[in-house]
């Protein structure tokens, strides 16, 4: 059985939503397909961010002026990304800033890869395994 093309797209909340776009962006290899910015300044009320290798993130600031949907508080979200290049991507997360929580390494179940966190804490792990 092959896992189908992603229909699940995680969302998180940033304090600083525009910075968090960058870092993704810099830090991961994400690519900025739509923001919707706020009244207020600086604010986002929702990012598209897509993942070269299938599927994306969704985003927005913690904060804000007006919608319907609460924003989840910031930095507590763990994302799985599935990647044919961990070790490629983790020298540059660690490059640009990313706080390692977990080396790169092997895993007994046959993938590889690493987690770090992104500077609001958020946690992002990254490895080759695309499960079942």
């Amino acid at each position: 059985m092959s896992t189908p093309p992603p229909t699940c797209w995680p969302t998180l909340s940033y304090q600083d939503a525009p910075g968090a776009i960058r870092f993704l962006v810099e830090a991961f290899g994400f690519e900025e397909h739509l923001v919707v910015p706020g009244e207020a300044d600086g604010e986002v009320v929702h990012c598209e961010l897509v993942w070269p290798e299938g599927g994306g993130v969704m985003l927005g600031s913690a904060v804000r002026s007006v919608g319907e949907v609460e924003a989840t508080k910031a930095g507590q979200a763990s994302v799985y990304v599935v990647t044919d290049r961990p070790d490629e991507l983790h020298a540059k997360a660690l490059a640009n800033g990313a706080r390692e929580i977990r080396g790169l390494r092997d895993e007994d179940y046959g993938s590889r890869g690493f987690t770090v966190a992104d500077p609001e804490g958020n946690r992002w792990s990254f490895g080759t395994y695309r499960g079942a």
